[in-house]
């Protein structure tokens, strides 16, 4: 590292002055929040140093400067220090943990939640789709129309799965309650991934007439088992409140990319740098991530059995310090420890 202590003092204080006020910092200003110990004739030659090293910018006209991709990068790596958490922030994440560590899927759906409303960044969870070992609960068919049926079917960890099919012939909700009673007597406690040809072929005989509704419920279910990983987003307007996506053009952009399944997997996978169990993209514009977003992703365990991942989507001036310090109490929960 070439930088003098210093250097990485000013550095540091413009980085977190930044991060607070998404404005350009000048040599006064740092000169009189921060306790330097130098003048401010001083600072802004040094500032002017680390702006031709690469680790600083002057925006337009503007007096003051902002860190670069470089500038963060090495805030992160060496400056950055840990945030203590207020007490009603870990109470409420204990909270959050502890009433639904039963049911992973909705453990992590309602930390997503959380996590998004006390960083108002927007938060995305990946994890394995597991719908092959889940286990039916029950199955329930609802009339919606003369020839439209509405398939329904619950799991044991509570996840509901539906779909419309359309009949060739009007059936009366009483008939769809003894069709759906005998399905779930047939198919209660068993994983999506038994129902082997065999099974499928005697509960078929079993239903006779209205067989055809076994094939549409076994569509859904291979739907289910098909896909690789689930993910659940957060807090995707949350990035309107920062003045860098003020620009409707990036704003949509940002939401035109949070549609895209396969993209989302791409930019959480992608490599940045690496603190204790984070990973941290700051805007490089590659697989597609702007230069004006950073991505803090983190993989979290359940009781030793890892799950997925977490991630933070905000603004390159995001508070670092903050969101490591939430997931690192938040891992530590997870692990029981």
């Amino acid at each position: 590292m070439d930088l003098t202590e210093r250097q990485l003092n000013i550095l540091k204080a413009i980085v977190k002055d930044y991060i607070e006020t998404a404005e350009a910092v000048g040599s006064r200003t740092l000169s009189k929040k921060y306790n330097l110990g130098i003048s401010a004739a001083t600072i802004r030659n040094e500032m002017s140093d680390l702006e031709d090293m690469g680790y600083l910018v002057q925006p337009h006209t503007s007096a003051g400067r902002i860190p670069t991709q470089k500038g963060y990068i090495l805030y992160v790596d060496f400056l950055m220090g840990n945030s203590e958490l207020e007490a009603h922030e870990k109470e409420i994440i204990q909270k959050c943990i502890k009433s639904n560590f039963e049911k992973v899927d909705s453990l992590i759906e309602e930390l997503s939640k959380l996590l998004s409303s006390l960083t108002n960044y927007t938060t995305i969870t990946v994890y394995d789709n597991h719908s092959e070992t889940s286990i039916i609960k029950y199955i329930q068919l609802v009339n919606l129309s003369v020839d439209k049926i509405l398939l329904i079917v619950v799991s044991e960890d509570g996840e509901i799965k539906s779909q419309e099919f359309i009949t060739t012939e009007e059936l009366p909700q009483a008939k769809l309650n003894v069709i759906s009673s005998n399905l779930t007597n047939k198919l209660s406690g068993k994983k999506i991934g038994d129902l082997d040809e065999n099974m499928i072929e005697y509960i078929k005989y079993e239903i006779g007439e209205y067989s055809d509704i076994v094939d549409d419920l076994i569509d859904l279910l291979n739907d289910v088992a098909d896909e690789d990983f689930k993910i659940s987003l957060n807090g995707a307007t949350n990035i309107f409140n920062y003045p860098e996506f003020n620009d409707m053009v990036k704003a949509k952009s940002f939401l035109n990319m949070l549609e895209e399944k396969d993209h989302i997997a791409k930019m959480i996978g992608t490599k940045g740098i690496q603190k204790d169990n984070l990973n941290i993209v700051i805007g490089n514009g590659e697989n597609n991530i702007s230069t004006d977003l950073s991505i803090i992703t983190a993989t979290y365990n359940v009781q030793d059995n890892m799950q997925g991942k977490i991630s933070f989507i905000g603004p390159t001036r995001m508070d670092y310090s903050k969101v490591y310090s939430i997931l690192n109490y938040m891992s530590l929960l997870l692990d029981g420890k």
